[in-house]
């Protein structure tokens, strides 16, 4: 059994099917770690193919926000206008669904499936310093968290946390503890615009990271005739 993780699919339709055909053949379930909606202008898209296609999903903020109709206070203008314009955007159907998404941490065949942390699903992860204070709260070896855009993660060995170099194959050690991040299908944020995945083996205790380039323009003239801020548009071609 092989799983493709995915997580911050953000209505990215481009990258999502980018990601697909570079993975077809290669996995046997595929897993979702939250936001399939927020920033990009496709999130029918996003939410109809989850509904038909993953096995297991928990919900990330933007999925929440727009579905509950929360104060969105705390977010940025950029990020209060994507949710407010996917809220419009979606059908009934797919507002239910994601108001219907549960939460993390989800077990699943042995690892877990969180979007922020363990701990509390808006959190980010960003250095070994943040990932201390979830550690006695890990309930499986290996966890997959998303929310940070950045592919790669942290290896808890004895007492120290050390950042994973997502260049490499992750062979999993029995002795030590994991974060992975699979990174963002629909926006990175680590300097690398390409849509990003990963594919993790149980059997044999490993996990591959994927980057796959696909067609930013129309991703991002569909956001812009949107009406939604430029700057979603242009942090594409960044990777920021």
């Amino acid at each position: 059994m092989t799983f493709l993780i995915l997580s911050d699919i953000h209505g990215n339709r481009e990258a999502l099917e980018a990601v697909l055909a570079h993975a077809q053949g290669r996995y046997d379930q595929i897993l979702c770690l939250g936001d399939l909606v927020g920033y990009g202008a496709d999130p029918n898209f996003a939410v109809d193919w989850a509904r038909a296609n993953a096995a297991a999903i928990i919900r990330g903020n933007h999925d929440r926000e727009v579905s509950q109709g929360a104060s969105l206070d705390l977010y940025r203008q950029e990020a209060r206008d994507g949710i407010l314009w996917t809220r419009q955007a979606l059908s009934a159907d797919n507002l239910d669904y994601l108001s219907q998404m549960p939460q993390g941490p989800l077990a699943h065949e042995g690892f877990t499936l969180v979007h922020g942390s363990p701990l509390d699903e808006d959190a980010y992860l960003v250095k070994p310093a943040d990932v201390a204070p979830a550690l006695p709260h890990l309930k499986t070896q290996l966890t997959f968290f998303g929310h940070t855009h950045v592919q790669g993660g942290f290896v808890a060995a004895e007492a120290a946390v050390a950042a994973i170099d997502p260049a490499c194959a992750l062979e999993i050690r029995p002795e030590d503890r994991y974060l992975v991040n699979p990174g963002s299908v629909g926006q990175p944020r680590d300097g690398n615009w390409r849509a990003a995945y990963a594919l993790y083996s149980p059997e044999g205790q490993r996990v591959e990271f994927a980057r796959v380039p696909y067609n930013v323009g129309p991703t991002a003239e569909k956001i812009v005739l949107a009406g939604m801020p430029a700057t979603l548009a242009a942090r594409l071609l960044m990777g920021m």
